[in-house]
C-alpha cells in the first residue's frame, strides 16, 4: 500500500552504457553539500554482461584495477550524453570504496554582507 507503485526496475543490455556512482570521503563538506546532495557520476562505462537480477559486470578502465567489477543496479545510471553531472574518471583518484577528496580550486567571488545589528 505504502510502495511507490511508479518506481520502475531498470535494466540493462549488453554493451550499453552507464555511469558509475561515487561519493567522496564521509565528513568531508565541500560547497555547502553533505551527504545524500553529494552524489557524483564517473564514467561512461560499458556493461559486459548481467551476473544476477541486479548486478551487472562493467568495463573499466586500468588505473581503476583496484575496485570490484561487479556493481548493484542501485549504483548505475543510464548515459544520455549531457556531461554536467559527470566527474571525469581519471582526473579523481578514488580508493577501493568509491570514495574520494574533493578539493576547491579557486574562490570565484566573494561578498561582505552588513546587517542592520
Amino acid at each position: 500500500m505504502y510502495a511507490d507503485h511508479k518506481v520502475r526496475d531498470m535494466t540493462f543490455q549488453t554493451s550499453e552504457i552507464v555511469l558509475l556512482k561515487v561519493s567522496p570521503m564521509n565528513g568531508v563538506m565541500i560547497f555547502g553539500k553533505k551527504g545524500k546532495l553529494s552524489p557524483r557520476y564517473i564514467g561512461p562505462f560499458e556493461v559486459l554482461k548481467c551476473v544476477g537480477p541486479v548486478a551487472y559486470r562493467l568495463t573499466l578502465p586500468p588505473n581503476l584495477s583496484g575496485v570490484h567489477l561487479v556493481f548493484h543496479m542501485s549504483m548505475l545510471k543510464r548515459y544520455h550524453g549531457d556531461g554536467d553531472y559527470i566527474i571525469k574518471w581519471d582526473s579523481v583518484m578514488l580508493d577501493k570504496d568509491l570514495q574520494y577528496e574533493e578539493k576547491s580550486i579557486v574562490i570565484l567571488d566573494r561578498d561582505m554582507r552588513k546587517l542592520r545589528t
